[in-house]
Parts: C-alpha cells; structure tokens; sequence
C-alpha cells in the first residue's frame, strides 16, 4: 500500500473506452495518484491486481466476462487485497448494494468531479470509506429484503461475539464516524479505537467498515 506522501497506485476498471480515456486524462496529472493501469472487464481487472498491485480500483458494475461484483470479491479475499470504489450510475442499487456487501468500500458517480473522485480514492487508502450512513440506508430502503429477519436474526448473531468496547466502536464506524471521532465520543485513544476495530473485523470475517455499517444496519441497530 502507498506510504506516507506516496501517491496512491490506482487501476481504472470500465467496459466503455470512452469513460476510460476520460478519467484517465482527468487523474494522470494528479499527484495524490498513480495510475498504474487500466482494465476493461472483471476479469482484466483481477488479472491485472495480481500484476500491477494496486491501492485502490475503482470499479465499474456491468461489464462483461466477470461483472464488477464478481470481480470485487474475488479481489478483496486475496493476499495485500487493494481497496475498490465503486463507479455507479445508480443504474441498479441492487447490484451496487452486492459490491458494497463483497467489500468494496464506498462508491462514486461516475460524473464526478475529479476533485472528489481524488478525495475519494485518497480516503479509501487511508483506510476510510466513502459511503454516508444516509447513503446506506436509502441503499438497504431502496432494495429492500425479502429476507429482512433472516438477515436481522444473523447480523445480531454475529455482533454478539464482540466485546462491549468493540460494539460501540462498530456502532460509532457504522453512523459515519472516523476513527478520531470515534475515540473522542468513546473517550480513549485513536490507537485503542484502531485496535477493537482490527479486533471486530477479524471476529466477524469481515474487511471494511462499510461491511460494518451494512451489518449494524441488518441488526436494525443504526438508523
């Protein structure tokens, strides 16, 4: 992963050449990012982590060979697994909700400024996410669940292995709080914030704080 003041490595993953011409020439002049590659399917993009390591992927949804979900997953359960933004259309919420549960960590618009799709790409690096809890939840409303209390049942099972002291860092990561302001409500410190975070993820099998907000939301803890 980038280091401090290293620019963060990016593979641009997208079926339309147009859309890849364009942010590519919109971010290679960036110094916050690396553009190490590009990919136009799935499983180009898998192919191509495996060789150019990225930090971060931003990754379409509907592409052929192996779809940006698939592809997600498949990324995020190897070894040094980079982080992957979604680019969406808001074209089906359904499938973007299936990345977000697959691991990826947030998503973006796909006319979004480059500013913010800087912004976006630098956070995620840092271990953030770029996905409001208002965005999760008109998310989850949106889609629905015929599946709703199987769901709640599981995801309350699951948050039952932790600790107190992990909860309530879960609960504060799952309503949109850094880790910073997660210790300053918890009262301790950042690195102790860190810890029952690293702890919770390992617990639950889980790998970003946007899969931690999405089960505190099937357990109907977080509005």
């Amino acid at each position: 992963m980038a280091g401090v003041n290293e620019p963060v490595r990016l593979l641009l993953v997208d079926d339309d050449p147009l859309v890849l011409a364009g942010l590519s020439s919109m971010l290679s002049g960036t110094p916050e990012l690396h553009l190490v590659g590009a990919a136009g399917d799935g499983q180009q993009a898998v192919d191509a982590v495996r060789e150019l390591r990225p930090d971060v992927v931003l990754m379409d949804i509907g592409m052929p060979v192996l779809d940006g979900v698939a592809a997600t997953a498949e990324i995020r359960c190897g070894e040094a697994a980079p982080e992957v933004v979604i680019l969406t259309t808001f074209g089906s919420d359904e499938d973007l909700l299936r990345a977000l549960r697959a691991g990826a960590s947030g998503y973006l618009l796909k006319d979004a400024a480059p500013a913010e799709i800087v912004a976006a790409v630098v956070k995620v690096a840092a271990g953030e996410s770029v996905l409001s809890p208002q965005s999760t939840r008109q998310l989850m409303d949106h889609v629905g669940a015929v599946d709703h209390d199987v769901r709640r049942t599981s995801a309350r099972q699951a948050l039952s292995q932790l600790t107190e002291r992990e909860r309530d860092v879960v609960l504060a990561v799952a309503r949109g709080s850094s880790n910073a302001e997660a210790a300053a409500t918890l009262e301790v410190g950042i690195a102790t914030v860190k810890t029952h975070l690293t702890n919770a993820l390992a617990k639950l099998q889980l790998t970003n704080r946007v899969q931690l907000a999405l089960l505190a939301h099937d357990a109907g803890l977080v509005e």
